[in-house]
């Protein structure tokens, strides 16, 4: 199966919720422009068993001392080992309630995946694949870390496409039955986490469901497609993460042979399974703005291109064009891309590239307007995707532009809590 039970690790003291606190820092890859955040986070976890030691945040991958940083992290983890501060809870799935910074609750499954069904290239047809671009360069100095680790922690979220909510969201009925392994406030204001250890019945529950999903027969018809292999599961966040898993394992095969890596415990990679359809999970847009560029001649690159409108009831791909403190409607009447922002961000990679100019990617729309009224300035404000389309989008286009959408708050991501040992 691609997604399957683990022997999962967690601290000896997962009962102590003060202990847990300290111990559960956020995903290595965010609050990169805060170094106040993560001197907090140091200061609270100082002296303590803390993720924080078997992580490297990416706000330090630039430092002159990252090399060393990176060797203390794999010295803590063997630390840690033999200093046994963790219990193993074998062959198991963890159902997770993680209680958001809003007071909404996101559902997840911790659990691992066969790498073998997992490829970040741009047309892959694997039962895993990545929703966004994969930035090449981001992986060699996460590989650093997980070529000498002993143990991993994810923070890699991956999505079901479940509308019925039949697969996770049962298992809030039946925790009472399950083991609760921990229970504790997440630091730094960032809401609650409760952790069970599923029961067999469950497991097995879950597994027949999951089966199912991976059904060719049943994929092709829920999408209307023709397709040989099917789209089970999408990447929601870390998809970095599990392409540096990925590139570990394929380095593996080529050191000890492909049959010992296929034996090996770096075959498979740690995360949490979500269904897309949570409540929790609303997909924000993520518009651009391009500075010291002629925003007409976009347009007009645009009008060579494509049958363009400027009328208020145009039919097709629509977003709002900014410049010099103005905006309009610009509709797109026969794209070729499933999606507006992919639409969009080709033309903007397209004409940058021919004429020069700087894209930056921001979260409001205040902000966009506000540096557009700058001569040489032009933004483009997008809707947001409609999360039912992220399926279909991927089958039918493959992996999305970079920045289409934004899934939740800093404060909301996902926290370090268990791990598996890899070698």
């Amino acid at each position: 199966m691609t997604f399957q039970r683990a022997d999962i690790l967690l601290p000896v003291f997962s009962a102590d919720s003060e202990k847990m606190q300290q111990w559960s820092v956020v995903a290595c890859d965010q609050y990169t422009s805060e170094p106040d955040y993560w001197q907090a986070v140091s200061e609270k976890t100082e002296g303590a068993y803390s993720t924080l030691n078997l992580t490297v945040p990416e706000i330090y991958l630039n430092d002159a001392d990252i090399e060393e940083r990176i060797a203390k992290t794999n010295a803590a983890m063997a630390q840690y080992m033999a200093e046994g501060i963790f219990k193993e809870y074998k062959n198991t799935y963890i159902f997770v309630e993680r209680t958001l910074a809003s007071g909404v609750k996101r559902l997840g499954i911790v659990g691992m995946v066969d790498l073998e069904d997992y490829d970040y290239a741009p047309d892959s047809q694997t039962k895993i694949r990545a929703t966004e671009g994969t930035v090449i360069s981001r992986i060699p100095p996460r590989l650093k870390v997980r070529k000498d680790a002993s143990v991993e922690l994810p923070h890699i979220m991956l999505l079901i496409d479940d509308a019925s909510r039949s697969i996770i969201e049962p298992n809030v009925d039946r925790k009472s039955d399950f083991e609760k392994v921990y229970d504790f406030d997440l630091m730094q204001s960032s809401g609650h986490i409760t952790g069970y250890k599923m029961s067999d019945d469950a497991c097995e529950e879950l597994d027949k469901k999951l089966a199912f999903l991976a059904d060719l027969d049943a994929f092709n018809q829920k999408y209307g497609v023709s397709k040989e292999s099917p789209l089970v599961f999408a990447m929601g966040d870390g998809n970095h993460s599990l392409a540096t898993a990925k590139t570990n394992y394929e380095n593996l095969k080529k050191e000890i042979g492909v049959e010992a890596a296929k034996q090996s415990p770096a075959r498979y990679a740690l995360c949490e399974l979500v269904n897309l359809h949570d409540v929790s999970l609303e997909f924000e847009a993520i518009h651009r703005v391009i500075f010291e560029a002629d925003g007409n001649a976009f347009l007009r690159a645009l009008e060579e291109k494509y049958q363009v409108s400027y009328a208020e009831d145009a039919i097709g791909q629509s977003f709002i064009f900014v410049q010099n403190g103005e905006t309009k409607k610009v509709t797109v009447e026969n794209p070729e891309e499933y999606l507006t922002v992919a639409t969009v961000q080709k033309m903007l990679d397209a004409f940058t590239s021919e004429q020069g100019g700087e894209i930056d990617y921001i979260h409001g729309e205040d902000v966009v307007l506000k540096l557009c009224e700058k001569p040489g300035n032009f933004g483009i404000i997008l809707e947001a995707m409609d999360k039912s389309d992220l399926y279909k989008s991927v089958i039918l286009d493959g992996a999305l532009p970079r920045k289409t959408f934004s899934m939740g708050e800093a404060c909301d991501k996902r926290f370090y809590i268990e791990a598996r040992k890899i070698k």
